[in-house]
């Protein structure tokens, strides 16, 4: 059933609400995705601070050219579903990790991150950018590493010194 121009007007005011409110969307395909899993991904989302939405590919794309996105979105030959909020990371990570879980039926096709528009390929970079607690514990490690060797020769040469 074809949508009514009263209705596909409010389409873009929430789409372009949505863009406005957040910092990054990530665009997926959900081809074949059961409505149950859907469900699961929209509860998991919400208890974040963040959406999933299927949108109308014509009518986001209006609503990305009024939030002034760069860019150009993703030919999908399918059905098109966003997730969004305003973490610039966790959104991508998320839909990584669903898509991870439901392959072949669930994939990222590109996004929007920080005003931009972004392919699938850095969409998964940003994806697999790992957060801030695990960031500082590899600076750290490699702060201590050298220490730790010196530690270490300065032991066995004081070991050789004393025999």
């Amino acid at each position: 059933m074809a949508l009514t121009k009263n209705k596909k007007i409010d389409l873009i005011a929430e789409y372009t609400a949505a863009l406005k409110g957040a910092k990054s969307a990530v665009y997926v395909s959900y081809k074949g995705l059961p409505v149950k899993k859907q469900e699961i991904l929209r509860k998991k989302l919400f208890a974040l601070g963040m959406n999933y939405s299927v949108v109308k590919k014509s009518l986001w794309d209006r609503a990305a050219t009024a939030n002034n996105v760069t860019g150009t979105t993703p030919a999908v030959g399918g059905e098109m579903g966003v997730v969004f909020g305003d973490d610039l990371i966790v959104p991508a990570r998320e839909a990584y990790d669903f898509a991870k879980a439901n392959k072949g039926v669930f994939a990222i096709l590109g996004g929007v991150w920080d005003g931009a528009f972004m392919d699938a390929k850095a969409m998964m970079e940003i994806a697999l950018t790992p957060s801030r607690e695990v960031s500082i514990s590899k600076i750290a490690y490699l702060f201590k590493s050298p220490m730790q060797r010196l530690a270490i020769g300065l032991s066995e040469v004081a070991k050789t010194k004393t025999n």
